[in-house]
C-alpha cells in the first residue's frame, strides 16, 4: 500500500463526511518528520489510509459528522495528546480520573438516579464498569468504563520484528485470537506487497470459522444464562467445549494461540485428523441446530428476548456497529464478502429471518451463522489444508491494512513498518466498535434486563484494553 494520502487540517471534515459508511478508525500516530498526526482508515470501493497533521495537537473532529468516530477521538487524546476541535467537552475514556464530571455523561432531572456496576463482577470476566442513569428501574443513559488493565499491546508490539509483534497482538483476546493475528498478518503481508497462496487462505480461513463457531456456540449459551434458562446455557457449553477440542485437536490448543503465522501455513493434519474434525463439527451443527428449534418454542426465552435492547438499522450504520449486532438490525454488511486474502467463494452475509435489531435478533442472527460455519469449515476439511507459504519479500518501509470478519464484526489492524520492524500498529475490533452501541441499547431497556442486552452482543473487555 503507498503512503497514506495526507490531506490538509481545513479539508479532513470535508473528505471522511464524503463517504460516511466508508469509515473504519481513525488513530494517532507520529507523521514521517516525527510530528503528530491522526490517520484514518477508510473501506470502500478500496481500502486507503488518510492523514491530517495536527497542527499545534490539534485536528478537526468529526464526531458530529460520523458518531462512529467518537471513541477513537477520545482514545487518541488520552494516549496521544491530541485535540479534536469542537469534541467538547472532551469525556476521558482510557484514563480514569476520580472526578466524574471529567469522564461520565450529566443527568440531571426529577427522581434520576445513578446506580453503579462493577468493574468487579461476580463471573470470571474482565473487568468493566458501568454507570446507570435511571428513573425507578428506565435506563436513561449508560456511561461504560472500560480499560482498567492498560496493557499497552500497540506500544509492545511497536519497534519489534513483525513475528515478534505477531505474538504480542495476537494475545488481545483470547476469544478472537486467530482473527487479530490474521488482520495483522494481512497487514503486514499488504504493506510488504506480498500475499499468501492458496493454501494458507483456506488454512487461516478454517481457523477463523472455527473460532467464529465456538464462539457463537458460547454467546448463545451466555444469552440463555441471560434469562436464566440453564437448559439452554448448558446444552450450548457443552457444545462450545467440544467445538474447542477440535481446535486443539487441529492446532494443539483450544485458542489456537500461534496457529497463525507469517510463515504460511503448516502441513496437513492427515485425512485421518481432518475426516475426525469434520465428523464432530457436523454432529456439533445438527445438535446446536436442534437445540436451538427447541428453544424456539420456549415462552420464558421469546418473552425476554423480543423488544429490548432494539438498536435499528439507521442507529446501527451511524454508530459504525458491525458483525451479528449490524446483520440482525438489517444491515447485510460482512467484510468475508471482500477478503481476497482468505477464502470465500461467493460468500453472501446471512442476515436472521426477523432483523428488527433487538436481543431476540441477534440471537437468531447467530443461529443462522452457526450453520454457515459450519458448512465452510466443512468444506475446507474435505481437502488439504497445508503446507502453504507466503513467500519472503525484502524488508523495507510501508503501510498495510489487514482485515478479518471476527465473532463480533470486522477487525481492522493498521501496520507502519520501518527497516522491518513494526513502527506503529492499530488494532480496532469489533468489539471496540460496538461498545458504544450497548450503552445505547441499554437504554431502550429496564435495569434488570440489562446483562441480557449485554450478553446480546457478547462483547470483549480484554481487546479494547490492548
Amino acid at each position: 500500500m503507498p503512503e497514506p494520502l495526507r490531506i490538509p487540517a481545513d479539508a479532513w471534515r470535508d473528505h471522511l463526511a464524503h463517504d460516511p459508511d466508508a469509515f473504519a478508525g481513525l488513530f494517532a500516530a507520529a507523521g514521517p518528520d516525527g510530528a503528530p498526526e491522526v490517520r484514518a482508515v477508510l473501506v470502500g470501493d478500496a481500502v486507503r489510509i488518510v492523514a491530517t497533521p495536527a497542527v499545534d495537537g490539534v485536528v478537526p473532529s468529526v464526531v458530529d459528522l460520523l458518531p462512529a468516530a467518537d471513541w477513537d477521538e477520545r482514545e487518541a487524546t488520552d494516549l496521544y495528546g491530541v485535540r479534536f476541535a469542537g469534541h467538547e467537552p472532551h469525556r476521558a475514556l482510557v484514563h480514569h480520573p476520580d472526578d466524574r464530571a471529567l469522564w461520565a455523561t450529566p443527568v440531571e432531572g426529577r427522581d434520576v438516579h445513578r446506580v453503579p456496576v462493577g468493574p468487579i463482577h461476580a463471573g470470571i470476566i474482565e473487568s468493566g464498569h458501568f454507570l446507570f442513569h435511571v428513573v425507578g428501574e428506565r435506563v436513561l443513559h449508560v456511561d461504560a468504563r472500560l480499560f482498567h488493565k492498560h496493557r499497552g499491546l500497540e506500544r509492545a508490539a511497536e519497534g519489534r520484528s513483525p513475528d515478534a509483534a505477531l505474538r504480542v497482538l495476537s494475545r488481545a483476546c483470547a476469544g478472537c485470537a486467530v482473527t487479530n493475528a490474521v488482520a495483522f498478518c494481512a497487514a503486514v503481508e499488504d504493506a510488504e506487497g506480498r500475499a499468501p497462496d492458496e493454501a494458507v487462505r483456506r488454512y487461516r480461513t478454517l481457523l477463523i470459522e472455527l473460532e467464529r463457531i465456538w464462539n457463537h456456540l458460547n454467546d448463545v449459551a451466555q444469552i440463555c444464562a441471560g434469562v436464566g434458562l440453564t437448559p439452554g446455557t448448558m446444552a450450548f457449553a457443552e457444545l462450545k467445549e467440544r467445538a474447542q477440542r477440535v481446535c486443539a485437536a487441529l492446532t494443539g490448543h483450544r485458542f489456537m494461540f500461534d496457529a497463525v503465522t507469517l510463515a504460511g501455513a503448516p502441513a496437513d493434519p492427515g485425512e485421518a485428523a481432518r475426516r475426525d474434525a469434520a465428523a464432530e463439527v457436523t454432529d456439533i451443527a445438527a445438535e446446536a441446530a436442534a437445540t436451538a428449534r427447541q428453544l424456539l418454542f420456549d415462552t420464558s426465552l421469546r418473552d425476554r428476548t423480543t423488544g429490548p435492547g432494539v438498536v435499528d438499522a439507521p442507529t446501527a450504520r451511524s454508530l459504525g456497529v458491525v458483525g451479528p449486532a449490524a446483520r440482525a438490525a438489517g444491515l447485510a454488511a460482512d467484510s468475508r464478502t471482500a477478503a481476497t486474502h482468505l477464502w470465500y467463494p461467493e460468500f453472501a452475509p446471512a442476515l436472521p429471518p426477523t432483523p428488527h435489531g433487538d436481543v431476540s435478533a441477534r440471537l437468531e442472527a447467530r443461529w443462522v451463522e452457526l450453520n454457515q460455519s459450519a458448512a465452510i469449515a466443512m468444506a475446507l476439511l474435505g481437502e488439504p489444508i497445508g503446507p502453504g507459504a507466503v513467500h519472503a519479500a525484502d524488508e523495507g518501509d510501508g503501510h498495510g491494512v489487514g482485515i478479518a470478519e471476527s465473532p463480533r464484526g470486522r477487525t481492522v489492524c493498521t501496520v507502519e513498518l520501518a527497516a522491518g520492524a513494526v513502527r506503529r500498529v492499530h488494532l480496532r475490533t469489533g468489539s471496540y466498535a460496538n461498545w458504544p452501541a450497548v450503552a445505547l441499547a441499554a437504554t431502550r431497556a429496564i435495569l434488570p434486563d440489562f446483562p441480557l442486552v449485554n450478553k446480546s452482543f457478547e462483547l470483549c473487555y480484554a481487546c479494547v484494553d490492548r
